[in-house]
């Protein structure tokens, strides 16, 4: 860690009418070992880690309200493995659902059942959690001052040495820090990502998909399981939540409009949802009990560059991947995993940090779950009747096969 020294203050000038400067403001330089943009799931993650390991770490997020919603729910084993370090396993599992199979259906019947008992040798399940609450965790395990929320990053003067980062404050006013390192884990818009000049690669698919959370309709021995219904007119996926609630995603027809990226639920979108579900599954979900709807498209995004000199990009802002999994949060915090080690030796030597490796090691695991993903779009897409059947007959054979097991592994990220 390096030892902390008086900040220096410095003054930003305006120019005025007639070439005349007058004082704006005086803008305290703090010093700190790594400054994480974007305070989130992944940035949240990387900071906790960062702390635990004595490193001086700031968090500058733009929302400056508590954490609400529900978009992610799947926490995959891997990720309850690296939350160990920080003991936040034991918090996420006292309040998660734990998914111990997955059952594929299609047109009422059921085509076979997944069971995650070998995925993981310590974490056996996928764990549901609101990702409000998984957040809140994360919050609850920094220190008071860490997180600064209402601070957008504006400016990013990189030096050898260090990396100066300039931004405003909840109040409006400037902010400014200087840090051996700065970690963009701003998400797929990601400021730090376009501050650097770093562009993307990838495509946008045709995919649109609505998701609502109810209160659960599935029988009393279905409430445990995610269940994946793949009948002709598209995929209906499901998955259990706290409080005796189901997560509902469903394929819908591009030229349907749906709900906008938020959380808060929409009436008429809430009915539309169960009308779908109960079409396509037999399932009835109550539109009034529905606490959250979102509708969203699907895309896939590789930044060009994971490292730029001090500043290393993680989790959206790396690599952005379908939902559909629920592989792109988790992907984040083993980014987290993977760098940390990395990053706080490098703090403790004054190093720059070896970004080539950790990136193809990264970016490897985010290809194959971009794979993952587009195979499981692909499996869900309309086929109609006789490409249902035949899509029917290969689920079956492959659920009922001994190799079931590692397919169970797939899906838990154990290769992550």
């Amino acid at each position: 860690m390096r030892p902390r020294t008086a900040p220096p203050v410095r003054r930003r000038l305006l120019g005025g009418a007639g070439g005349r400067f007058r004082r704006l403001a005086c803008v305290t330089t703090e010093r700190v070992d790594v400054l994480v943009v974007g305070g989130g799931p992944v940035g949240l993650f990387v900071a906790a880690l960062l702390a635990a390991r004595g490193v001086d770490v700031a968090v500058w997020e733009r929302r400056d309200a508590p954490p609400t919603g529900s978009r992610a729910i799947g926490i995959h084993p891997p990720s309850l493995d690296a939350f160990a370090a920080i003991g936040l396993d034991t918090s996420v599992l006292a309040e998660a659902v734990l998914v111990r199979t997955g059952v594929a259906r299609s047109r009422g019947r059921v085509l076979g059942t997944l069971s995650f008992d070998r995925a993981s040798p310590t974490h056996p399940y996928v764990a549901t959690l609101d990702q409000h609450r998984t957040e809140t965790l994360l919050r609850d395990r920094l220190a008071c001052g860490v997180l600064r929320t209402g601070t957008t990053l504006t400016g990013l003067v990189r030096h050898r040495t260090h990396v100066h980062a300039h931004g405003t404050g909840p109040d409006g006013g400037p902010v400014s820090v200087e840090a051996a390192f700065v970690v963009g884990a701003d998400g797929a818009k990601s400021a730090v990502r376009g501050l650097l000049g770093v562009g993307t690669t990838g495509r946008d698919y045709g995919d649109r998909y609505v998701m609502g959370d109810f209160a659960d309709p599935e029988p009393p021995d279905a409430r445990s399981a995610a269940l994946v219904d793949v009948g002709p007119l598209g995929v209906v996926e499901s998955f259990p939540l706290p409080q005796g609630r189901r997560r509902y995603v469903a394929l819908v027809p591009d030229d349907v409009a749906s709900a906008a990226a938020g959380g808060a639920p929409d009436a008429a979108e809430a009915a539309r949802l169960a009308a779908i579900v109960a079409e396509r599954t037999g399932a009835r979900p109550d539109p009034a009990t529905c606490t959250m709807t979102s509708g969203f498209r699907v895309r896939r995004r590789e930044a060009s560059r994971v490292g730029v000199g001090r500043v290393v990009l993680v989790g959206d802002a790396a690599h952005e991947i379908s939902p559909i999994g629920g592989q792109g949060m988790n992907l984040g915090w083993l980014d987290a995993a993977a760098l940390v080690p990395v990053l706080a030796d490098a703090v403790a030597s004054g190093a720059p940090g070896p970004w080539p490796r950790y990136a193809a090691r990264r970016l490897a695991a985010a290809r194959r779950a971009a794979r993952q993903a587009e195979l499981n779009m692909a499996l869900g897409r309309p086929t109609g009747t006789l490409g249902s059947a035949g899509r029917e007959a290969l689920l079956r054979t492959l659920l009922a096969l001994p190799t079931a097991d590692g397919l169970a592994r797939v899906y838990a990220m154990r290769w992550a």
